[in-house]
């Protein structure tokens, strides 16, 4: 076995998919070589862990389990995780956030997108900094951004604004390049593929897994992802959960994991 990537929850099932697999909103992936196995975001709640009961996983023994940032459908699972186990993420990754609305000046809250958790359960390794995982796997920390954008904010009365800066990625170091696996992209595709060419000093790119947050963007951000995909020029490109079919018009060759998939690098 390389590298295996088993989707345990997206927002759609595979076709051929076992019937007893559901399907949510969020993501949630079993991310394994020889010797290392990463548990990848949890979804919005348990779906992820009876999906994988279902499909014969035991998630009991994993080396780490890695939360790709603080919004409800990558980590309202956590609570059905076992006790004890090594959890990685931003120290923000807690923070009460919000989808927001702005008219005549005045900012209002229109939906939470953060999620009460006891993280106290676990044995957090919170960081800010690139980690590595075992011999292949690195959690990237922060992901610098010029000019972030917001994407709704924190509780509170100052209306904060929320630019996910607790977001990271988890790079597998492959013979043929970097695998990044991505939760959602809030920090920009081009800036996350940077990131990690920098912290690993390696420039291919084999592969990019994961959401890509183009489901909304405009077509000349499409066109801007686009062009810079090209001239990444990755072997496999696997945009699934917020990528959006809209973002997926615009790449080539690209596919669309989902609920119960075996991907193989």
């Amino acid at each position: 076995m390389a590298l295996r990537i088993r989707v345990l929850l997206e927002n759609h099932k595979g076709t051929g998919a076992d019937k007893s697999l559901k399907a949510r909103p969020g993501l949630s992936l079993l991310v394994e070589d020889e010797s290392t196995s990463v548990l990848f975001d949890t979804g919005p709640d348990g779906s992820f862990m009876q999906n994988a009961l279902a499909m014969g996983i035991d998630l009991s023994d994993v080396s780490a389990v890695v939360l790709s940032h603080g919004h409800y459908d990558h980590c309202g699972g956590v609570p059905w995780l076992p006790d004890n186990c090594r959890v990685i993420c931003h120290p923000d990754i807690a923070r009460e956030r919000y989808a927001a609305m702005t008219f005549l000046g005045i900012t209002r809250k229109i939906k939470k997108l953060s999620c009460e958790v006891d993280y106290s359960r676990y044995r957090m390794m919170y960081t800010r900094d690139p980690l590595p995982i075992g011999e292949n796997f690195i959690w990237s920390g922060e992901i610098p951004v010029v000019a972030p954008e917001a994407y709704g904010i924190f509780g509170g009365h100052d209306a904060e604004p929320d630019s996910i800066l607790d977001e990271g990625v988890l790079i597998y170091q492959s013979t043929k390049g970097l695998v990044i696996i991505t939760g959602c992209g809030h920090r920009g595709i081009a800036n996350i593929v940077r990131h990690c060419q920098n912290i690993t000093g390696i420039k291919r790119i084999y592969a990019l897994v994961g959401g890509f947050h183009l489901r909304c963007a405009s077509p000349f951000t499409l066109w801007r992802v686009r062009r810079f995909l090209q001239e990444q020029k990755p072997e496999k490109l696997c945009g699934c959960h917020c990528t959006g079919a809209w973002g997926r018009l615009w790449l080539p060759e690209i596919t669309a994991p989902a609920t119960g998939d075996v991907l193989r690098f």
